[in-house]
This record gives C-alpha cells, structure tokens and sequence, in this order.
C-alpha cells in the first residue's frame, strides 16, 4: 500500500510537471509525418499480463513491421525528431499514465515484450513478472546508452540478448530481492543523476550493489568502464 501511493503521488507530480513537454513533443512528433503521435507499445507486465505502454512515438508509423524489437542508435526506422526524443528520454515521460493506471511502477524491472523477450526468458528470469515493471531501474541507468551499444549490430536483437539482456535481468532480480522505499528513492535519484552526469551516477549503482553483496563480475560491468562482453555465462546464471 506505501508503495502504490508512492507510485501515484510521483506519477500525479510528474504529470503535472511535465505536461507542457509531453504537449510539445506530441506536437512535434505530428508536425513531422502528420500521424499520431503516440505510440502503444506491447509489452508484458506482472503476472504475464499483456498491457499498452505509452511512449512518444519515435520511429516510422509501420516500424513494427520493419525490424525487430532491439534498435541501434542509426536504426533508420528512427525519426529525426525521434532521436531527440530518445536521447533526452522525453518519449518515455507518458508512461507516467500507466504507472496511475496500476499496469507499472516508477522504479521496477523495464517491461519487454512477449515475441522475442519473455518467451526467451530462463526459468529464473520468469521472476522478473512476479513485480511491476517500471519506468526505470538500475539496468536504465547501466545501459542508458543501449542506443549505441547496437548501434552498427548485424542483428540489433541478437546482439541485445547476447551482452545487455542477461545483466538486465540479473540487476531485476536482485531488485526484487531487495526492493524498499528508500531503495526506489535511491534509484530515482540516481536515475536523475544519469542525466546530467553518467559517471557519477553509475559510480552509485556500484556503491549501491556492492551494499546488497552482488558479485565482483556484475560490479565490474555495471562501472561501465570498458567494452561489454558476451555474456552467455551470465544469461545461464539468471
């Protein structure tokens, strides 16, 4: 119950703060190809509910049917004003409205999508449905630039699975393990952080999962200070 009125304060305040900028964008967004400007993406919530996530649309109206779910920085299917929308993370400002929907959280596990996500999922990875997703986590601070990570990819969501979804999950699950108000006020301040200074911002995700005893591997990879690797080992460890 603390935690649902948590949500619901934070998404009203939201709201309320960002409405001119979600008008904005949705302006924008319909100046540019005279098509609606938001975009209801499919995704998989707790229990293995399917439910509408709302987004500022950033990509080509028949996007879906040109590519798969994973997509790179240069992914042509991406508008111009869908790149600034993406950089700055302004496309995701109406999933405030699914969070007073009750259908997520202000600080969960990223919902995916069902074809090509949790129909891949391992049987631990499952767990990730028992909770809420939410407009951010560790693992959106972690791989803010996902973008570029898949930017030039021969196959942008083989890549994904391969060096950023396995580490996602394992960030999810010790989230549910160990999730509590002042840890979702952490991660939104942290998550505020990101966005004017990254480096700061990922020293404090590894502050915070040194705290919880995550291992030495998942700290390394979360500082982000070298190159991702394949991470099959870990995927099977999730």
């Amino acid at each position: 119950m603390i935690r649902r009125s948590f949500d619901i304060v934070v998404a009203l305040v939201a709201l309320a703060c960002t409405a001119p900028i979600i008008a904005l964008g949705m302006l924008l967004v319909w100046l540019y190809d005279g098509r609606t400007p938001l975009y209801r993406a499919h995704r998989v919530g707790r229990g293995g509910r399917d439910f509408a996530m709302l987004k500022l649309r950033t990509m080509v109206l028949d996007a879906e049917w040109r590519g798969g779910t994973s997509t790179g920085r240069d992914d042509a299917r991406i508008t111009p004003i869908g790149q600034v929308l993406r950089r700055t993370k302004l496309d995701e400002l109406p999933q405030f409205w699914n969070v007073l929907r009750g259908e997520m959280s202000i600080v969960g596990p990223r919902p995916n999508t069902r074809r090509g996500g949790i129909d891949n999922y391992t049987r631990a990875e499952l767990r990730l449905l028992t909770v809420r997703p939410g407009i951010t986590d560790l693992a959106s601070i972690v791989f803010a630039d996902e973008a570029d990570i898949l930017a030039g990819a021969e196959d942008p969501d083989a890549q994904y699975d391969a060096v950023i979804r396995p580490w996602k999950s394992r960030l999810g699950l010790l989230y549910i393990d160990r999730h509590s108000i002042a840890v979702d006020l952490a991660i939104v301040a942290l998550t505020a952080l990101a966005l004017v200074a990254r480096r700061p911002a990922l020293d404090g995700v590894a502050w915070l999962l040194a705290r919880w005893g995550a291992d030495a591997e998942l700290r390394r990879t979360c500082c982000r200070r070298g190159p991702l690797a394949d991470s099959s080992d870990s995927r099977s460890a999730a």
